[in-house]
């Protein structure tokens, strides 16, 4: 067992306040409902205003549109991911972060009928397409709902598994987050997460943004405490989320496979999924026809020298995370 659970103020007043707003539109509910709770419910009662405003944004849209693009990307990384994560028949889980469903899908596949998948993200339009493609795969055991996990209601000692694909490194008070996760964990309950673990200029996700930023405005760099594609990076701090949210037994794992951006002679491909679903997807609204058009000829050069046999690949650093309840 872990630390008794520690509950922040800042964690337990978006809680409360989330469950005032709450039961003020629609009478007193049951603490596991999220029927009717809206996405302007979580901005009101979380610090993840601003993040929760971007995943709803047109800049975004392409995370529910074209998730086949990154599934692909990352496919080898969600295997080993899942295969370390172990999810059992039988087993609840949640999937944080969960997007478009694919982690939803394959996490349903291995808990079987006897278990269910919860997963739970901020992004109306992923969400969405995460129902669709539940529904058509006839499954009963999974479900997606629209919440944020810092403060979300969820019945305490719900889950045996908690997982994330890249979903965790922009909370605005992620020990906060994570103690309100871990109230729902039963017992000895897994978390597993990967997250990226250091930015470079050579390596995915932050190599493409790193190749271009000469044809770009400057692009504030969040500190390392702040909520961003690496806040996660540094180990020591990793170690203070989760063991200030009351986990045990924290565990850092590198684990980089290649992501594959395009198949053969895919220079274009993959600049056109990178401007829609990479770093850049922050800084390209801003900028004219004509210099998204420079970017984008720039991003073909620079991919051409990623080119393999197989495809347009780029290394990356990872680190999946695991910790006990």
């Amino acid at each position: 067992m872990g630390t008794p659970f520690l509950r922040s103020p800042q964690a337990g007043a978006a809680a409360a306040l989330l469950v005032c707003i709450i039961n003020a539109k629609f009478g007193s509910i049951d603490l596991d409902s999220s029927k009717g709770i809206t996405v302007a419910d979580y901005q009101a009662a979380t610090g993840n205003a601003a993040q929760i405003e971007f995943w709803n944004s047109a800049a975004t849209r392409a995370w529910a549109d074209q998730y086949a693009r990154m599934d692909r990307a990352v496919a080898g990384l969600t295997k080993e991911l899942l295969d370390l994560a172990a999810p059992q028949p039988g087993e609840r889980v949640l999937d944080i972060g969960c997007g478009p469903g694919t982690t939803v899908l394959e996490l349903a596949r291995h808990v079987g009928p006897d278990g269910h998948v919860l997963g739970a993200d901020v992004s109306e339009p992923s969400v969405a397409r995460a129902r669709e493609r539940i529904a058509a795969a006839g499954l009963r055991h999974a479900e997606v709902i629209v919440a944020d996990v810092s403060v979300h209601p969820f019945a305490p000692d719900s889950f045996e598994l908690v997982f994330s694909r890249f979903g965790v490194m922009f909370f605005s008070d992620p020990v906060a987050s994570f103690a309100n996760v871990r109230r729902a964990m039963k017992p000895g309950g897994r978390l597993v997460l990967i997250v990226f673990r250091a930015a470079s200029e050579k390596l995915w996700p932050n190599a493409p943004l790193e190749a271009v930023h000469h044809l770009l405005p400057p692009i504030p760099t969040p500190g390392p405490d702040e909520p961003g594609p690496f806040s996660w990076a540094d180990p020591a701090r990793v170690h203070r989320i989760l063991e200030g949210a009351g986990f045990s037994a924290v565990s850092l794992t590198p684990l980089d496979p290649v992501i594959q951006l395009a198949g053969p002679k895919g220079e274009a491909e993959a600049a056109d999924f990178v401007m829609a679903m990479g770093p850049l997807m922050r800084v390209l609204p801003s900028l004219s026809a004509a210099q998204r058009e420079n970017v984008r000829e720039a991003l073909e050069v620079y991919f051409k020298e990623h080119a393999t046999s197989q495809g347009v690949v780029l290394p990356a650093s990872n680190r999946v995370v695991r910790a006990r309840v």
